[in-house]
């Protein structure tokens, strides 16, 4: 039997940035997302929309489609999203539509961020279901760098 490894927030981070510069590398924004459950990645997401063409094809939506996929249900309690770059409000509708319980990322996104802009749909209690807990600025420095490339 395998020992179950144990990754941290930064070990997590570090993939989603790795994730990003593959999107960076075709030409769309270099933001990379990863869902946990249990502790293991169970889905990936790279930004898409341009290689795509496709608006909805976010990094963090690309990752909540495939856990949903391979947990063949669209309610992902207990589960935990990484991003190196704080979600949108459409990723983070949808992170709240399937009960996503812990969000983390690395840079902030103040103009159309969940949590940081004027609509935090990620903190917005009047929204169904619970508000995911938030964890901010994540190997912030190395987010931000790769944001600026």
């Amino acid at each position: 039997m395998a020992a179950k490894i144990t990754l941290n927030n930064e070990d997590l981070v570090r993939r989603c940035l790795e994730l990003g510069k593959i999107a960076g590398q075709s030409g769309d924004a270099p933001v990379g997302s990863l869902v946990v459950f249990d502790g293991q990645i169970i889905a990936e997401g790279i930004e898409s929309v341009k290689s795509k063409n496709d608006p909805t094809a976010h990094a963090e939506i690309e990752a909540v489609r495939e856990a949903c996929r391979k947990l063949n249900r669209l309610d992902l309690s207990g589960a935990t999203l990484y991003t190196n770059v704080e979600p949108c409000w459409m990723c983070s509708y949808a992170i709240r539509q399937t009960r996503i319980g812990k969000v983390i990322f690395g840079s902030r996104n103040v103009k159309t961020g969940g949590a940081s802009s004027e609509f935090a749909v990620l903190l917005d209690e009047k929204l169904k279901p619970p508000v995911p807990s938030i964890t901010a600025g994540v190997l912030q420095t190395e987010c931000d760098a790769l944001l600026s490339l």
